[in-house]
């Protein structure tokens, strides 16, 4: 049970990684987590928390007056991180992003919109799982998932734009040596809403191609 915590904890330290396994190892791992007991996920979540925030602490990151303090950030973080639906499909996609400006509002909005573009990669990498993920259940044949796979992953740019409100579960930021503010964001969208992004911008490039799978998409993404 402990090697199985260590290998789901190590998911949500990789900031904006995509998944390396398949479909059927990534549904896998989440059976897995689903089913560990609250109580032990959360002191693991505690413990992983605490030894981050010190590392980021020491690292010169700290938040701003106001703020929730960076330990209870990452936290939430976390925990919202091991959210999924009964599908197995996260009910939070999230997105780290950061970036160097001459003022702290500059730095922000940047980071902020780098993190909606890698947003987008990750609502690609689940709405692709999710797709390899019925055809191993044979609810969908192969050629029609390799055609709406293959849109998913060629409209990123289109996915990015239909993203609507955001989440900002992490916000912090240190002071460089020359003055300038580098801020670090890690944003949340609602799963259900990434999967409708996913469908506005696949439904409409299938359209360009003449592709007639609209109803496979719908049943893809439980619409």
């Amino acid at each position: 049970m402990k090697k199985i915590l260590m290998v789901a904890m190590s998911l949500i330290m990789a900031c904006g990684a995509t998944y390396a396994q398949d479909a059927k190892e990534i549904m896998k791992e989440r059976q897995t987590t689903a089913k560990l007991a609250k109580k032990e996920l959360n002191a693991k979540v505690d413990k992983t928390t605490k030894k981050e925030a010190k590392r980021l602490t020491k690292e010169g990151w700290v938040v701003t007056p106001g703020a929730l303090p960076l330990a209870k950030q990452l936290e939430r973080s976390y925990l919202m991180e091991f959210e999924y639906d009964e599908n197995l499909f996260p009910k939070y996609i999230m997105a780290n992003a950061q970036s160097i400006g001459e003022n702290y509002d500059a730095a922000k909005t940047a980071a902020t919109s780098l993190a909606i573009t890698n947003l987008a990669g990750q609502i690609q990498t689940e709405v692709t799982a999710l797709i390899e993920n019925t055809v191993a259940n044979q609810q969908l044949a192969a050629e029609d998932a390799a055609s709406i796979s293959e849109t998913v992953m060629a409209s990123k740019n289109l996915i990015s734009q239909s993203i609507g409100r955001v989440i900002t579960v992490v916000e912090c930021y240190r002071v460089l040596d020359n003055k300038n503010r580098e801020v670090m964001v890690r944003i949340a969208y609602n799963g259900e809403m990434a999967k409708e992004a996913a469908k506005k911008a696949v439904r409409q490039e299938l359209e360009k191609k003449g592709e007639k799978l609209h109803e496979q998409l719908d049943q893809v993404l439980g619409f």
